[in-house]
C-alpha cells in the first residue's frame, strides 16, 4: 500500500479500507449489529491519556461513526462504530494543559496500522525467524500458566523476569503486585535513555527520588546544562508551555535563557546565548559559576545543610572552581563565566536545568549534583520560579536489564520494551534472549525484540484500553491519570493488566490475596480510593472517568511546602562529589570524535518508527525525513574531504555502519552526533531496513553510580565512503516522494 494512501486511510476516511487493502481478506466482510448507539456525523470528545512517552498527558479523543473492519469470534466483518478521528490534548489536564507534541498527534496510527498484531501467535520456527501462527487465547493463556506453574513447583520462582517500559501507574503496580505475589523479582524497568542518575541525585540533594517540575513561566533566567527539555526531555509539552510564558506571558518581562551542550538541540536553538561546552565537564561549569557567585556574595549564605554540602569544597568558596581553571577544563572562556554568573544571580527568580547527555557520561552523577548545589545556591527549590517535586510521587522499585545475562531467567515477559534494538551490540541482549526457555511479548508489534518470543498476546490500543497515568513532574498539585476506553477494540486483542490479572486467577496457587480484582478498571477505582482527598464515591468515579483523571479543582496557586532536605542517610554514604575526567572507549588517535546518540524529536528512542506521520515529519533543526544521518562539524567535515549529503562509514571498537554526512555549525569539531530510531531490522514495513542504528555502536561502559549505560561515552572515526546517493531526504532542497516499503 503506498504511503500517501495509508496516512490518509489512518485519518479514518475509511477504516475498512485501511485495513482491509493491508490484509487482503479472502472472505467477503458480514456486517455485524453495531455495538453502541450513534448520532450520524456529530462527533463526540472522550478522555484519554497519551502513551507516546512517560510524561503522561491527558487527551481529548475525537470520535465518529464510521464502518470497520473488525473481528468477533474469529469471524472478519464490518461494525459500525465510534472510533478515534483526532488527538488533541486535554485543557484541564495539570501537565499539559491543552497541549499535544507530534509524537503525541501521530499515535493515533498505532490503532489503525496494518502490521499491527490482531492475535494471539505461537511461534513455530526457529527464534527470530518471524514464523508465527494464530492460537486462541485460550489456548496461549493455558500455555502461559502451566508455564509459570512449572516453574513454581520447581522452586524457580525468581527465575521470571518482567521487562517493561516506564509506566508510572496503577498498571506498573499490577506488575509488580504479580511479581511479588509470585516470588520474582522486581520488574526490569527499560528505557533507551534513563534518568535514574538525576533520581538518585535529588534523593541526595533534596530527599526526592523523582524528576522535578521546573515553574519557568516564573522564571527570569534559566541555564539548561543538556537538557533538550522543549523537544524530548521529560515533560516537553509542560516545559514549553511555560517557556512561553517565560518569554512572552509577562507585560514587560522577557525572561533569559541559556543553553549549555557540545551539540546543538531543538532547545539551544531557542536560546538567547548557546554555550558550546566540552563534553562530560557540565558540572564543572555549573560549580564555576557558584564559585563566581559565592565568592562576590552576589547571593545570601551558603547553607551547610544544602545539596551544596556534598560537593567537595563548597563551604570554602569551591577554589579548584575558580574560573580560570573552569576554563582549561571546559573550553568556556573565564570572563564569559564571570559573566554569566553574575548575569545569573543577579536575575531572580533563576532556576538551572540538567538532563541528557551530560548524566550519560561515566561521571554523569557529578554533574547533576553541581546543578543541584547551584540551584540551592540560588534559592531556586520549593520556590516560584524554580523547581518542585509534584506530589504522591513513589519511586520505582526496578531491576537492570543486564540480569537477562547475569542470571538467565527460564521465562521472560516483555511488556512494551525493546532492548535487543535499544542495547549496545557488546551487551548479547539478543544472544542472553535466545537462550531463554520461554519468552512472552504482551507487544502489539513484532519488532527486535517480540520477534524472539515464544508466544505474543497482543495488547490492546491505549485508545481501546483503561489508561492511567501518575506523571512523575509536569504537576504542582497531586495527579492521578485515568481515562476510560475511548472506542471498542478493532481486533482480537487484550489489555494486558487483564490477562495478568486471568493468569494470577489460573495458577496453582492463585495470586489473588495480592491482586484482587477481577478486571483492571477496578484496580483503577480501588487504587484512586487510597489517594487522600480523591472521591470515594461511585458518583465520583464517573466524573474521574469524564475529565480524564484526578486532581485538585482548585485554581489558586499552591500553598508553599516544607522545603525538601538532602537524604542524609544515602549523602552519609557517599563520599563528597568531586570532579573526574569521564571515561571513554576507543584510543583518540584512532577513534578520534566523540560520538553523541540523542533522542529523536519523531521518534523518541526508536519506538515510534512504525508510524508514517513520524516518518514524513522533517527534522526541526536540519528538515531530514525518511531518513538516518550523522551530524558533522562543517570544518571537521572539510578536513576529512566530507561535503554534505556524503555516504561516510561510522566505527567504533564495537560495530561500524554507513550513513549519510549532514553537516553543520552547531556542533564541535571533535563531535559527531546521530538521532536514535531508525535502523530497525524488524519493525514493519515502514521501519524495517531504514537507516541505521546509532545504538548499536556503544561501548558497554556505565555511570558510575547507578549502573545505567553511559551513552555518550564512545569514540568514533569516520571516513568518506562515496558521493551522495538517495538515503538522505531532505524536506528543503532535496525532497521528493518516498513509498512506504520501497513500492
Amino acid at each position: 500500500m503506498h504511503r500517501r494512501t495509508f496516512i490518509e486511510l489512518t485519518a479514518i476516511s475509511g477504516a475498512t479500507a485501511a485495513l482491509a487493502s493491508c490484509g487482503n481478506p479472502e472472505h467477503q466482510l458480514i456486517r455485524f449489529i453495531p455495538d453502541e448507539d450513534l448520532v450520524p456525523g456529530v462527533a463526540e470528545w472522550k478522555p484519554g491519556i497519551c502513551a507516546a512517552c512517560p510524561a503522561g498527558c491527558g487527551l481529548h479523543v475525537r470520535v465518529m461513526e464510521a464502518d470497520a473492519e473488525v473481528t468477533r469470534k474469529g469471524q472478519a466483518g464490518l461494525v459500525r462504530m465510534n472510533v478515534a478521528k483526532k488527538l488533541e490534548g486535554n485543557p484541564a489536564y495539570p501537565v499539559n494543559r491543552g497541549g499535544l507534541c507530534p509524537r503525541g498527534q501521530a499515535s493515533i496510527q498505532v490503532t489503525y496500522h496494518p502490521d499491527r498484531i490482531g492475535t494471539p501467535l505461537k511461534r513455530v520456527g526457529p527464534r527470530g525467524s518471524d514464523r508465527f501462527e494464530p492460537v486462541s487465547w485460550d489456548a496461549a493463556t493455558t500455555e502461559l500458566v502451566a508455564r509459570l506453574d512449572a516453574l513454581a513447583a520447581a522452586g524457580q520462582q525468581r527465575a521470571l523476569a518482567f521487562v517493561t517500559t516506564r509506566r508510572p501507574g496503577v498498571r506498573q503496580e499490577v506488575v509488580s503486585r504479580f511479581l511479588r505475589s509470585f516470588g520474582a523479582p522486581p520488574p526490569i524497568v527499560f528505557e533507551v535513555f534513563p534518568d535514574d542518575v538525576l533520581r538518585l541525585a535529588n534523593r541526595r540533594s533534596f530527599g526526592r527520588e523523582q524528576l522535578p517540575t521546573f515553574d519557568l513561566a516564573k522564571s527570569r533566567f534559566v541555564v539548561s546544562f543538556g537538557a533538550d527539555f522543549l523537544g524530548t526531555w521529560n515533560s516537553p509539552v509542560a516545559h514549553s508551555q511555560a517557556f512561553g510564558q517565560m518569554r512572552q506571558g509577562r507585560a514587560g518581562v522577557r525572561g533569559r535563557f541559556v543553553q549549555v551542550e557540545p551539540r546543538m538541540s531543538q532547545t539551544g536553538a531557542n536560546a538567547d546565548e548557546w554555550v558550546p561546552v566540552k563534553p562530560g565537564t557540565e558540572g564543572v561549569l555549573a560549580l564555576g559559576l557558584a564559585h563566581v557567585v559565592m565568592v562576590e556574595g552576589l547571593r545570601g549564605r551558603v547553607d551547610a545543610g544544602s545539596a551544596g554540602a556534598q560537593i567537595e569544597g563548597w563551604l570554602e568558596g569551591l577554589p579548584q572552581y575558580e574560573p580560570r581553571e573552569v576554563e582549561r577544563i571546559t573550553g568556556i572562556a573565564a570572563a564569559r563565566v564571570e559573566r554569566l554568573a553574575r548575569d545569573l544571580a543577579q536575575s531572580e527568580p533563576a532556576v538551572a536545568i540538567v538532563g541528557g547527555a551530560p548524566l550519560a557520561q561515566t561521571n554523569g552523577l557529578f554533574h547533576a549534583l553541581a546543578v543541584n548545589a547551584l540551584n540551592a545556591l540560588l534559592d531556586a527549590v520549593e520556590k516560584p520560579g524554580g523547581l518542585s517535586f509534584t506530589p504522591g510521587v513513589e519511586p520505582l522499585r526496578t531491576g537492570s536489564i543486564r540480569v537477562l545475562l547475569e542470571q538467565e531467567p527460564q521465562i521472560v515477559l516483555v511488556d512494551g520494551a525493546n532492548p535487543v534494538f535499544g542495547t549496545p551490540t557488546a551487551w548479547h541482549i539478543r544472544e542472553g534472549l535466545e537462550r531463554t526457555p520461554f519468552i512472552v511479548s504482551f507487544g502489539s508489534f513484532l519488532d527486535e525484540t517480540s520477534v524472539l518470543a515464544d508466544l505474543v498476546l497482543p495488547d490492546h490500543s491505549f485508545l481501546e484500553s483503561w489508561m492511567d497515568a501518575a506523571p512523575e513532574s509536569g504537576s504542582t498539585t497531586p495527579l492521578r491519570g485515568i481515562a476510560p476506553p475511548a472506542m471498542h477494540p478493532l481486533l482480537q486483542t487484550r489489555a494486558t493488566p487483564d490477562v495478568l490479572l486471568e493468569v494470577a486467577r489460573r495458577l496453582q496457587r492463585p495470586l489473588t490475596g495480592d491482586l484482587p480484582w477481577e478486571t483492571f478498571s477496578e484496580a483503577l477505582q480501588a487504587a484512586l480510593a487510597t489517594i487522600p482527598g480523591a472521591p470515594q464515591d461511585e458518583e465520583g468515579w464517573e466524573r474521574v472517568q469524564d475529565q480524564g483523571g484526578w486532581w485538585s479543582e482548585d485554581d489558586e496557586p499552591p500553598k508553599p511546602v516544607r522545603r525538601p532536605r538532602a537524604d542524609a542517610r544515602v549523602a552519609s554514604r557517599a563520599e563528597p562529589a568531586r570532579f573526574v575526567e569521564p571515561q571513554s572507549d576507543g584510543d583518540p588517535a584512532e577513534f578520534p570524535f566523540g560520538f553523541l546518540p540523542y533522542p529523536s524529536q519523531a521518534f523518541f528512542d526508536g519506538s515510534l518508527a512504525h508510524l508514517p506521520w513520524l516518518q514524513e515529519m522533517p527534522d526541526f533543526l536540519t528538515s531530514a525525513m525518511w531518513s538516518s544521518w550523522v551530524e558533522i562539524n562543517t570544518s571537521a567535515a572539510r578536513r576529512l574531504g566530507i561535503a554534505h549529503g556524503d555516504i561516510v562509514e561510522v566505527a567504533s571498537r564495537h560495530g561500524s555502519f554507513r550513513t549519510s554526512a549532514l553537516l553543520s555549525p552547531g556542533i564541535a569539531p571533535d563531535l559527531v552526533a546521530m538521532p536514535v530510531g531508525q535502523g530497525h531490522t524488524s519493525f514493519t514495513r515502514v521501519a524495517t531496513g531504514r537507516g541505521a542504528n546509532p545504538i548499536a555502536l556503544l561501548a558497554p561502559l556505565t555511570e558510575d553510580a547507578t549502573g545505567t549505560l553511559a551513552w555518550a561515552s564512545t569514540r568514533v572515526r569516520i571516513t568518506r565512503v562515496a558521493g551522495p546517493d538517495s538515503r538522505l531526504i531532505l524536506f528543503a532542497g532535496e525532497s521528493r516522494e518516498h513509498p512506504v516499503g520501497g513500492r
